[in-house]
């Protein structure tokens, strides 16, 4: 307290200060800087950019994990498109590991969700950036935090050993939302990850490559009736075996194939994202990328 009396008058003199401590608030984006001089400073942290979209306010419940119950599938599209990235920074692996029971039916149960194996304690990380909707504990989820994203999907983080943020909090990308556990109905130490849209699950593994700890698209395209829990994704391509790099008098151009981001490709040609869109007319870091379409790349 002594530091916060003295602060106005000595920093009013100009005196040169180097920080030595930060101290949190009560406002996760507010902290209280200390410099050497015993002196202080109240520093704004940025929030996650899109805390304000409209998506946050149809549909917001925090007393139940599903807030779409009543919510009528046949109003959506026959394909929905989402996009999730615009660079690779907007997207965390909630946990590295393997999928050790993945989505589907399980001994005459749907198992909506992957479960990856962890320690008691270790962090979970948000994938994308967003805002908590929902947490507590929950039947067979055990602790579960619900964060939903501007683009209306909706991703959940069961069995943890404790929760580390609130209804209604804005999460950054990558921030942690709890501790690994065996919270209800489980076996051992794993997290649940599941991903949803309007209520109704579909398999992660349709964004998230676990072998390779990547997102598999910049922007989802989901068929409607791959929203149930026996519509598993499947890794084989429909793409030609042939070479996928075509160099021509004015460029290089890469064939599209399944599972190609454009984030994967300005790392796999040593460019930008930003350069590529540049490069191609009518592409942009949301683009849907099409089998088959040649994108110059260089």
């Amino acid at each position: 307290m002594f530091l916060l009396f003295l602060s106005a008058e000595i920093f009013a003199q100009g005196i040169a200060r180097v920080s030595v401590d930060t101290l949190s608030t009560a406002d996760k984006y507010v902290k209280i800087v200390i410099y050497d001089n015993m002196t202080w400073d109240s520093l704004t942290m940025p929030k996650p950019k899109h805390i304000n979209s409209e998506q946050y306010d149809s549909d917001w419940v925090t007393t139940d994990h599903n807030a779409y119950r009543n919510f009528d599938i046949a109003t959506l599209p026959d394909t929905i498109v989402l996009p999730l990235i615009e660079d690779s920074t907007d997207f965390c692996m909630p946990r590295i590991g393997f999928v050790y029971s993945k989505y589907g039916w399980r001994h005459g149960r749907a198992h909506t969700g992957s479960d990856i194996p962890l320690n008691v304690g270790d962090p979970v990380y948000s994938a994308f950036e967003g805002k908590v909707r929902y947490t507590g504990y929950c039947g067979g989820y055990g602790n579960l935090v619900v964060v939903r994203h501007a683009n209306g999907l909706e991703t959940y983080y069961g069995h943890l050993s404790k929760i580390l943020v609130r209804e209604n909090e804005p999460v950054d990308v990558g921030e942690a939302v709890g501790l690994g556990g065996s919270t209800g109905r489980s076996t051992g130490p794993h997290l649940h990850f599941e991903t949803r849209y309007k209520g109704f699950p579909f398999d992660p593994e349709t964004i998230v490559n676990w072998k390779d700890t990547t997102l598999r698209c910049d922007t989802l395209v989901l068929p409607r009736n791959k929203l149930n829990s026996t519509a598993r994704y499947s890794s084989s391509s429909s793409s030609s075996s042939s070479a996928s790099t075509v160099e021509t008098g004015d460029g290089t151009y890469h064939i599209i194939r399944q599972g190609d981001t454009l984030s994967a490709l300005a790392r796999k040609y040593g460019t930008s994202v930003s350069k590529i869109c540049s490069l191609n007319n009518n592409l942009t870091p949301n683009t849907v990328l099409q089998l088959g379409r040649k994108v110059r790349v260089r």
